[in-house]
Parts: structure tokens; sequence; C-alpha cells
């Protein structure tokens, strides 16, 4: 019935197209991680015999529904708080995801390239589905996560945090998690492809590959060090449309220091979100209440970490700052494009609202910076976004014992951002071995073990203070030891390979034209 009215071709485009739009579903909040093996798997059989112009084609379409459902809440940003119209948002969405997806149209071109032009071999059918495909898919996911300074989310590994696959992370962090989930696609697709006696090899490769996934989540990369700390992590719940509005500041800082008071004397360390005060420190902030912070670290001897802009009206950060026995701060280094820096400000300042949001001339911290130290403890930080760049935060490694992180997530409303972004963080406590703490403005906060497990955390659009026991720890996973660079050395050698199987290829064809 359907191919009397649908061609052929609008058949697989909208098959490609409804794929994309399902692939988010593995994500968190939902996070139904077996889809993020059986819609690649689905989509390179969709693709097995498409020519690269139509892999372009198929691979655009699938974008385009897995970026316009998955990061759907760029619009809440750009509309609801950046006050610019519902028409020129939805525009400035389209663009964004439209971006997004000529990345998947790239990666479907190129393998349908290499599968058309490079491989004229029985082994073909293997080599497409078990290392073009993967290899493709991750390189292309490595490039969107360091273009224009890198947007990662919705890697695929991510959706695996709660899946055996899980346990490669500490080895060859999320992308090699990438890799293994996409594989996994490859060897699920292959016995409906290949007609031979091996196509029940594939699925005994991927019992073991999944046996051997689940054994390592057992694994103790890293050791307890010292005592466990006693955290109060709190969650101011600030409106995000108030939160700059100077008549309400002295309000917001009030509130957070009454949730705070009845933790000073019980725990070692308190915790506020990023930008929880949202006004210059040191300048800016009013004598009482530096001193009142203050007085509170001395008297109870414990530490208090707050996000704050730091710095003075010509040069300022985004901050994580620490009072107590060792002060110290620490200041964004990966800053977020047209939320805390317009790229050709002189050009762009003044167009929408969008451009203009308060704060948003933030200066970058430099790359190397000493580690944050709370409560005794050397600790990696992180400021909202950059958790999602693995390969950053190990710079803090393997001498931090704990990860922290400050996040405003109030910019996406009622959406699965902030879901998401937790999903992204926990993979860091697996890549690093290393418990996390994570304060928001409004949801969701949490403690995470270094196995990714989330051991208390705070409801969406609430004022809470999550309290829990965190355990130091010492030593290092391989990730931390040589992070991207095995899956970028796999990237090399795929590319050597594919230009020496092209060189076979033209040499076979001169030696069939010489017969000729």
């Amino acid at each position: 019935m359907l191919s009397r009215f649908l061609p052929l071709r609008n058949r697989f485009d909208l098959a490609a197209l409804l794929l994309g739009a399902a692939l988010p579903y593995g994500f968190a909040p939902l996070s139904w991680y077996p889809l993020a093996i059986i819609i690649p798997a689905t989509l390179f059989w969709l693709w097995q015999d498409l020519t690269p112009r139509q892999a372009f084609r198929s691979g655009l379409l699938f974008g385009i529904g897995m970026f316009g459902v998955g990061v759907w809440w760029v619009f809440v940003a750009i509309h609801d708080f950046g006050d610019t119209s519902a028409a020129l948002s939805t525009l400035l969405t389209a663009v964004f995801v439209g971006v997004l997806a000529l990345i998947p149209a790239l990666q479907a071109s190129l393998s349908a390239y290499c599968r058309t032009y490079l491989l004229h071999n029985r082994w073909q059918l293997w080599l497409i589905y078990l290392w073009i495909f993967p290899v493709n898919w991750v390189l292309f996911e490595w490039l969107r996560g360091w273009l224009f300074t890198g947007f990662p989310w919705l890697n695929l590994g991510y959706s695996q945090i709660d899946s055996p696959l899980a346990g490669y992370a500490p080895l060859l962090g999320v992308y090699g998690v990438s890799l293994l989930t996409v594989f996994s696609a490859g060897l699920l697709v292959l016995p409906f492809i290949i007609k031979n006696s091996f196509r029940w090899f594939a699925p005994l490769l991927l019992l073991l590959l999944w046996l051997g996934g689940f054994g390592l989540t057992r694994t103790e990369w890293t050791q307890p060090i010292d005592d466990p700390l006693a955290v109060a992590i709190v969650q101011g719940n600030q409106d995000q449309l108030t939160k700059w509005n100077s008549d309400k500041i002295r309000a917001q800082m009030q509130a957070y220091a009454d949730l705070s008071e009845p933790y000073w004397d019980k725990v070692d360390l308190i915790i506020w979100p990023e930008n929880a005060l949202t006004i210059l420190y040191p300048v800016d902030v009013p004598e009482d209440f530096k001193k009142l912070l203050h007085d509170r670290t001395r008297q109870n001897q414990t530490d208090l970490i707050l996000g704050v802009p730091y710095g003075d009206y010509q040069t300022y950060h985004s901050s994580l700052l620490v009072l107590g026995e060792r002060e110290g701060v620490y200041h964004k280094r990966h800053l977020v494009p047209f939320g805390e820096y317009v790229p050709l400000q002189s050009v762009l300042r003044g167009l929408i609202g969008f451009f203009d949001l308060p704060m948003s001339g933030f200066s970058p911290g430099a790359r190397q910076q000493p580690l944050l130290v709370a409560a005794g403890q050397p600790m990696a930080p992180s400021i909202c976004y950059e958790d999602a760049f693995g390969e950053e935060l190990i710079d803090f490694l393997p001498q931090a014992t704990l990860l922290v992180n400050g996040s405003n997530n109030a910019w996406y409303g009622h959406s699965w951002a902030a879901f998401q972004h937790l999903q992204i963080a926990r993979m860091r406590a697996v890549e690093t071995g290393r418990m996390l703490m994570r304060a928001t403005t409004n949801g969701i906060s949490a403690v995470v073990d270094h196995h990714g497990k989330i051991l208390a955390h705070s409801p969406q659009f609430a004022s809470d203070v999550i309290t829990a026991d965190v355990q130091p720890r010492e030593g290092a996973t391989p990730y931390v030891l040589v992070g991207n660079w095995p899956i970028l050395i796999l990237f090399i050698l795929s590319l050597i390979a594919m230009l020496l199987l092209r060189r076979g290829t033209h040499a076979e064809f001169d030696l069939a034209d010489l017969h000729a």
C-alpha cells in the first residue's frame, strides 16, 4: 500500500528521518540504550546499496531527525531567556540543527564511498560493517566535539552509561564506548546481510564483547584514600529570568546563605552552583556578605565552593571559588559561544536579544591552572558545559582525588537537557575512576560514585540541599593516562589503510586495462 503513494527513494528517506528522531530516546531521560545499537544497525542495512550522493541525503535526514528531537531545547534558551521572537528563535534553532546534521551526512557519504570504491573482495562485508561504518561514525563524532569549539552532545557512548559497554570507558573513554556501540550494531546487522556459515560468528563475537564489558564494570581501577568527606550540595532554584535582576540579587544571595546555614557544623564541604552569586567577586559583593561566608568557614572548619563571576569590570571569568582554610579559584576554560562570549561581537552585538545576554563577555581561563583544594582534597573542577569534554578534565588527573562541577541548566526549561547533561557528567566519573559532586542552580544536582551510579540527587525546579559522604580516590585509569590517543591513532591507521586500498584498487584496474 505504501509503495503506491511513496516512491522507494522517499520511503528510505522517511525511514532515515524517523530513525534519527527515535535515537534520542536511547539517551536520558528515557535511557532505552538498546536503541543506540538497533537504530545504527537498521541504518547500516538501509545504506548498504546507496551511492555516496544518496548516502549524504539519507545521513542528512537522519541528522535532522536526531538533532531536531535531541537538542530542540536550544530554542528554549534563545526564545524564553534570550529575548528573541519565536519566529527568529525557530529559524536559529533550525540552522543549528541543519549544521549539526551535516556531520552524519558526511559520515554516511564517506562510508558509502569506501564501500563502493575501496573494497572488492569476499571479506568486504565484514570490513564495511565492523570497520568502515564504526570508524567513520566515531571519527565524525570526534570532529563534532572539536569543530567550532565542539558540541559532543548525543555521542552514542553516553547512551551506554547503564549498559555493560560502560565497562570499557575507563580504558577508551566515551569515544571508545561509541566505537564499540557502533561495532555492536555492525555485528547485529551482519547475519541479515551475509549468507555463508560465518554469519553466526557475529552474534558470538557480540556476546563476548558484552560479557567483557560486564566484567570490566566490576574492575576497580582506582583505590580509596583518606577518610570520606561529608558534603552538602545547595540548589537555590534561582529563576533564570530574574537571576541577573539587580533588585533581586541580594535576596538570591541570602537564599543560598539560608539554605546552607543548618549544615555548616555538620559537613566538611558545602558546594554552591555555577554563578550562584551573579555579581562580580570581589569588587561588587557586599563586605558584610563576604564576612558572613568567611566567618562561617573559619568557625566551623567547613570549606565552601561557590560559583561566581570573578574579576573586574574589564576582565572577568566564570569561576569556582574556594573559601576556607586554603582559598583558591578556578576560571572556566571552555566557554559556550553566544551564552558566555559572542564571536565577532563587534558585528553581532545588538542584532538580536540573544547576542546581548547578561554576562556574555566572559574571558576564558588559562589552559593550565592549579587544582582546587577543598576540605583537604585536590579536586578536578569543571563548570557547566566543560564536563562534556573528558579530554580536558583529565588535565587535572591523576593528582585530583574528586571531581566537582557547578552548572546552570535553567537555560533549558522543562526539556531533556538537564537529564542529558547529568548522563554526560556520569561518564566523566567512570572514565576517571573518581566520585563526582555536581551542584546546579535548579537541578539536577547529584553525587555520583566512581562507577557512574547516582548516589543522591535533587528534584528539578525546587530549592534543595542534598548530603552525602564522598570517598576520595587515587590512581589512574588507562583513559586518564592516554586520553583519546588510542582512538585518534585508530583514525590515522584507518586513513592509511584506506589510501592503500584505494591505490591497490587502481592498480587492479590498470592491470585489467593492460591485459585488455
